[in-house]
């Protein structure tokens, strides 16, 4: 199905093909917009996640001590560079905070590389299948980007539970960052020191989903985009005359061109998103593990 076929099936205008094609495949539970699934994010971060996780360890099962195949080396390349980046900002037992942030890395990865394949590919299958709407990048999903980050927070109470005790960290929540030693000033500064933990504690996460999501949904705008220009173009040659055949062609070859060219680019920005979630993960539970 081409973006033109789309664009009859979303709509006669260029923003009801935009509209089409960021409205996702939901299924509600129950009453209220909290009970409505997005069911394409919740199906596409599961497979991906399925799929990664099943590589690597099916590589762990038949990894060799010789020399190396291709993708074993690679695989230990990507494991080793994460290890490392732990190993500077954790300064702890990091035997689960590793595989975290391997976990994290790759899944987040492969859920933004999922933008490289055509913004026209899974809608045009989900369309041919009788499905009107199906988005492909999790990530451009506040809710998927959220629910990440709130498993961070988790984690970094259960990192400053752990490592200052229950009594502890209720205790740090209400004495610092502001610190006094008498016994007046530290009930005169409980509550400040309660309400800057708390927005510190939420901010993150905050951050966590907001960046991702920002980053993904803009660029996934971006590709729209040029796949509506490519149409244009090729609606203007016809006006202007030429062929059928020759104005799609060339529309066609500019909207390549241009995709390609966002295409480059955005891997950078893929792979530096995954890596900044990654390490402010890392950071974040380096943070909940230090008193302060």
């Amino acid at each position: 199905m081409t973006p033109a076929d789309l664009l009859r099936v979303a709509g006669d205008s260029p923003s009801e093909y935009v509209t089409h094609h960021l409205q996702h495949w939901q299924v509600s539970i129950g009453e209220g917009a909290f009970w409505t699934l997005n069911v394409d994010s919740l199906l596409i971060s599961l497979l991906v996640g399925v799929l990664a996780m099943g590589t690597f360890w099916l590589m762990g099962r038949r990894a060799t001590a010789g020399v190396p195949s291709k993708f074993q080396a690679f695989i230990e390349i990507v494991v080793t560079f994460i290890d490392t980046q732990v190993k500077d900002v954790f300064h702890g037992n990091r035997r689960f905070v590793a595989p975290v942030a391997l976990t994290i890395f790759v899944w987040v990865f492969l859920m933004n590389a999922l933008k490289m394949i055509p913004v026209d590919f899974f809608p045009g299958v989900a369309a041919a299948a009788g499905q009107h709407y199906f988005r492909a990048v999790p990530t451009t999903d506040l809710n998927i980007t959220a629910a990440m980050a709130v498993m961070v927070l988790l984690l970094m109470f259960g990192f400053a539970v752990k490592s200052k005790g229950a009594f502890g960290f209720g205790k740090e929540l209400f004495t610092a960052p502001f610190h006094a030693s008498s016994g007046p000033m530290k009930a005169v500064l409980a509550l400040p020191n309660f309400g800057l933990n708390v927005i510190e504690y939420l901010s993150k996460p905050v951050s966590l989903a907001m960046r991702l999501f920002g980053n993904m949904y803009a660029g996934e705008l971006v590709f729209l985009l040029i796949a509506l220009l490519g149409m244009a173009g090729g609606n203007m040659l016809l006006e202007a005359g030429m062929g059928a055949k020759a104005g799609g062609a060339l529309a066609f070859v500019g909207a390549v061109a241009a995709g390609a060219a966002w295409s480059i680019f955005h891997i950078l920005v893929i792979t530096l998103q995954a890596f900044i979630f990654m390490i402010l993960t890392v950071v974040y539970l380096s943070m909940s593990s230090e008193a302060h």
